[in-house]
């Protein structure tokens, strides 16, 4: 059986900061996808970024000093 990918979501007070977010993640050519957010985190409506967790410290750069993440959690 094929072992899943790990994977990390990150959270926004904003679906405007994930928008923004999702720019930098594009110019610094990095893997993501924008979801909802699952129901086990959040009840709120919304959305996220996810990400897989070995790309972790590299979104973290890129998204340093230019949009203000609420958390990333293990999805």
């Amino acid at each position: 059986m094929k072992q899943r990918e790990p994977y990390l979501v990150i959270l926004f007070d904003s679906t405007s900061a994930a928008l923004l977010a999702e720019k930098f993640l594009k110019e610094g050519a990095l893997t993501y996808k924008i979801i909802p957010v699952p129901r086990h985190i959040s009840s709120d409506c919304g959305v996220c970024i996810r990400i897989p967790a070995w790309e972790r410290a590299a979104v973290e750069d890129a998204l340093r000093d230019h949009v203000d993440m609420r958390g990333i959690l293990p999805l």
